[in-house]
């Protein structure tokens, strides 16, 4: 197999309430893991994972973007008014238009907004879905809720992203472990449900090892713990077994876990501590560049 270049490309900041993103967990426990601001925010990434195999880039997410109107823009708690993943990405030397695939591990908007031109951007006319040459690659039962959204969820995707995508006539829709036009054969795909249906995790591998995309089942290092779920979770105990089901089979294989909304670390391995507990070690601090 051909190494893989894993690239942690940082996009923009939110701000979400703490309470929210740990559930069922009482602040006095949380509040120690990550420090909340005077309104109960804890301060959150969307990080965005780049592969690069054999000549073809691979961007696993856009994150939030700075699509939202400015009001819309507070309410999420959106730092940067500029879109931060493009600014990033030339700042190593590219550009959206490098770009060969665009996955997604679902369409909520924090993880897909950062497809459509910035707030600014789109007062000046410009409409059209960012990274042009890439192929839009989601799971088809995502694509599907992203289409018909419980009123649960509803706030929780873009108006007229589906149609945007489908117009493309770049999007590749999958709906199991490969796809025959998803290039190189060492990306898979990894299922789970209890996030949002459908969400899709992607899998880098090699000879000697591999990174998996964790996307929201594992937020970042704090949710690595087996009974912490978000209140934005469909589904909490079925995403619990879910978990335990994905430590079983990447924690064991000493994967890298790749973060995407942890504000300090892109990626860790995962193991049991003496009290059976699952914990994070020999984390890699963002951004980074790391060959698997």
């Amino acid at each position: 197999m051909q190494p893989v270049l894993v690239t942690s490309i940082n996009g923009n900041q939110q701000r979400l309430d703490g309470g929210a993103m740990f559930g069922n967990a009482p602040r006095v426990v949380w509040e120690k893991w990550i420090t909340p601001d005077e309104k109960s925010r804890i301060p959150l990434n969307c990080r965005a994972m780049l592969l690069e195999i054999g000549g073809k880039r691979i961007l696993c997410e856009t994150g939030i973007g700075a699509f939202f109107e400015p009001k819309l823009a507070d309410r999420y708690g959106v730092v940067e008014t500029t879109h931060k993943l493009i600014e990033n990405l030339t700042a190593i030397g590219l550009n959206e238009t490098d770009i060969d695939f665009v996955i997604l591990s679902h369409l909520h908007f924090d993880h897909a907004g950062g497809l459509l031109p910035s707030w600014e951007n789109q007062q000046n006319g410009r409409h059209n879905l960012l990274f042009p040459n890439a192929k839009y690659v989601v799971g088809e039962t995502a694509f599907r809720r992203a289409q018909a959204p419980h009123p649960r969820d509803r706030a929780s995707f873009i108006p007229g992203l589906c149609d945007k995508l489908i117009q493309s006539g770049r999007l590749l829709l999958v709906d199991g472990p490969t796809h025959s036009d998803v290039i190189p054969e060492q990306i898979s795909f990894y299922f789970t449900h209890g996030h949002t249906p459908g969400h899709m995790h992607t899998v880098a591998k090699t000879d000697d090892s591999q990174v998996v995309f964790a996307g929201d089942l594992i937020p970042g290092q704090a949710w690595v713990h087996m009974p912490i779920t978000m209140g934005y979770d469909r589904f909490p105990e079925q995403l619990i077994d879910e978990k335990k089901a994905f430590y079983d089979l990447f924690a064991k294989e000493n994967a890298w876990i790749f973060y995407t909304h942890d504000h300090e670390i892109a990626m860790s391995h995962v193991r049991l501590d003496a009290s059976n507990r699952y914990f994070p070690y020999a984390q890699v601090a963002a951004p980074v560049k790391y060959v698997i």
